[in-house]
C-alpha cells in the first residue's frame, strides 16, 4: 500500500559537508537509533560520534507512533500505524539551525523505520546537493 508522505525542507545559506561528524541526541522511543539506522541504510556521508563534543553538527527531534485502532483493521484491513517524525541538525560551532525536515506517513507498513529512512534520503539529499 501506498503510504501518504508529505515532507518539509528547509533550507538555509549553511551548508553540511559530507564527512561532517555528528551527534544524535536522545529521543522519544528510542528514535535515534531508528535515526542511526536510517542514515548507514541510506548512505549519508557524515560520521556518527556518541560524544557531542567531538561532534560539528547535532540532529535532535521528535518521533510519534499512532497504532491502528480496532475501526481501522476491521473497515480497512490494515494494521499498519501512523508516523510521523521532524529533525533538527543544529551547527555546534555557532548554534544555527540549518536544516529541519518533519515526515507524516499516515499508514506506514514498516513503523519508525520508514519514517527514519525518508529522514535521512532527505538529509543526504540536502548534503549531496551542496545547498
Amino acid at each position: 500500500m501506498l503510504a501518504a508522505v508529505s515532507g518539509l525542507a528547509q533550507n538555509t545559506a549553511k551548508a553540511i559537508p559530507a564527512g561532517s561528524k555528528v551527534f544524535i541526541s536522545p529521543m522519544a522511543d528510542g528514535f535515534e537509533i531508528n535515526l542511526a539506522d536510517g542514515l548507514k541504510a541510506k548512505n549519508v556521508p557524515v560520521e556518527i560520534v556518541t560524544e557531542k563534543d567531538k561532534a560539528d553538527f547535532e540532529i535532535s527531534g521528535t518521533s510519534e507512533t499512532k497504532k491502528a485502532g480496532a475501526a481501522k483493521i476491521l473497515i480497512t484491513g490494515s494494521w499498519h500505524s501512523g508516523e510521523q517524525a521532524s529533525i533538527t541538525v543544529t551547527n555546534l560551532k555557532n548554534g544555527e539551525a540549518v536544516w529541519a525536515y518533519s515526515v507524516n506517513k499516515s499508514n506506514s507498513a514498516h513503523g519508525k523505520r520508514s519514517t527514519a529512512e525518508a529522514c535521512a534520503k532527505n538529509l543526504k539529499d540536502k548534503i549531496e546537493s551542496k545547498k
